[in-house]
């Protein structure tokens, strides 16, 4: 893996043999990690894995044409037949009025935010395992566990380098930590399964490892003897573990390809109020020790904590260069790819404000509930916004959560769920996509 000079020097040097080559414009993406991870079960150390590489991707243009191709191996010869490689499939390729590198006008410049994402610690493998037996063993101590399927510690570094022929430059490094644990409750066919983990950028911020496991179990042996809840028309809460999946199939319906695609929900919605009237929708590439955090976007834009919604108010898309010539607009700061590929979009560290309510007086806001935990399926329709998927949870009655439930699907509209949905008070920053508990005032609940 490269240092944060050589990787963007590599960059700028393909960026320059690809003009030389005849290519009228082009950019450079590099990409380095390392990681190291360690499993346990029962108390045995079951796997020990180190994985290391880097690759590189070249997009360059003819005219309206493009091409993008990617190497594993950056010796010289080998970066001269990627370029020869990559004009070629230009030549060939059909042409994109919307395609092109983004406007100079919205390049970052240096020097970059410091967003605090690496850290110096490394554990060795040794201290992994320790971790990971911390946690298998706190989770196994927690009463009615009875199995376990592992418990596992990591570690990870990567290195970011994009070159543009537009003028930019630049490179990030981030670092991750990370600690998990999966065990079964009960015996024979009452026999329950649940997990627990964290991810942080320092370790210093990642929970204890007896902590995890102890959540881990906890969460395994609730889901003991589940119950059939009759079918029909409830409220049902998301707990945060789930909840950010409805931040998910938002961040689709607003990317600038599937609006400009005419084949998202929200499709006419902008500038509407969709949601209600406190509910504020944040993406905030600017954090520090954000696990999606990083100073510029996937084609060298400016990045911006941006509030998506205000108000209840959708007040813009996520657009990469292209969809944004397409829509008419400026590129958003979203740009996101893989080496290999032309810049889709993607959300960043992406958020539901907390709401004024806490969980406990949601849970106590109508005499009978349901709580889902689990998400079983990808059932929602992006055209439409129809939704319907598997779940698993609880029911909750005069506020206090009750017997576990299973085997049952919840179904409703996400504009429907939009504009009645209500944010908890218990927003915490533990994922890419992150929400506090949410309740839906109403959805279907059926039974297989």
């Amino acid at each position: 893996m490269l240092s944060l000079d050589e990787c963007r020097d590599a960059a700028e040097r393909l960026v320059s043999r690809a003009i030389k080559a005849g290519a009228d414009a082009a950019d450079v993406l590099y990409m380095g990690g390392r990681s190291t991870e360690v499993q346990v079960r029962l108390g045995e150390l079951d796997h020990v894995g180190r994985s290391e590489g880097e690759e590189i991707g070249l997009r360059l243009f003819l005219g309206a044409r493009s091409a993008s191709v990617a190497s594993s191996d950056l010796s010289e010869e080998a970066l001269g037949e990627l370029v020869r490689r990559a004009v070629a499939m230009a030549g060939e390729a059909p042409e994109d009025p919307f395609a092109g590198l983004a406007p100079p006008g919205l390049l970052a410049s240096s020097p970059f935010a410091d967003l605090d994402t690496v850290d110096p610690a490394e554990p060795d493998p040794a201290q992994l395992r320790e971790r990971a037996l911390e946690c298998e063993a706190a989770a196994l101590a927690v009463p009615g566990v009875t199995n376990s399927s592992g418990a596992g510690a990591s570690t990870s570094a990567s290195v970011i380098a994009l070159a543009t022929s537009g003028g930019f430059s630049g490179s990030f490094s981030g670092t991750g930590h990370g600690c998990s644990a999966s065990v079964v409750a009960g015996e024979g066919a009452s026999m329950q399964r649940d997990s627990w983990w964290q991810s942080a950028r320092h370790l210093s911020d990642l929970d204890s490892a007896e902590s995890i496991g102890r959540e881990a179990g906890r969460r395994a042996v609730a889901r003991l003897d589940p119950v059939r809840p009759k079918a029909g028309r409830m409220p049902v809460l998301f707990d945060p573990r789930v909840s950010g999946s409805l931040l998910g199939h938002f961040a689709g319906a607003i990317s600038g390809s599937s609006v400009a695609r005419k084949s998202s929900f929200l499709q006419d919605k902008l500038g509407r109020k969709i949601f209600r009237e406190g509910v504020t929708i944040v993406d905030d590439p600017l954090r520090p020790r954000g696990l999606r955090s990083r100073p510029f976007d996937g084609e060298g834009v400016a990045v911006a904590r941006t509030e998506i919604v205000s108000g209840g108010v959708l007040d813009g898309w996520m657009a990469d260069s292209a969809s944004a010539r397409q829509l008419g607009i400026q590129p958003t700061g979203h740009a996101a790819r893989s080496v290999g590929s032309a810049p889709g979009v993607s959300p960043t560290n992406f958020y539901m404000e907390a709401g004024s309510r806490s969980r406990e007086e949601l849970l106590a806001a109508f005499p009978e509930a349901l709580l889902v935990i689990e998400l079983i399926g990808q059932g929602a329709n992006p055209v439409t916004g129809d939704y319907s998927r598997g779940a698993v949870g609880f029911l909750v009655k005069d506020g206090e959560i009750g017997p576990a439930v299973q085997e049952i699907t919840i179904a409703s509209n996400l504009l429907d769920m939009f504009a009645s949905l209500e944010p908890a008070s218990d927003l915490e920053f533990r994922r890419g996509i992150d929400a506090p508990t949410i309740l839906i005032p109403e959805m279907t609940v059926g039974t297989a």
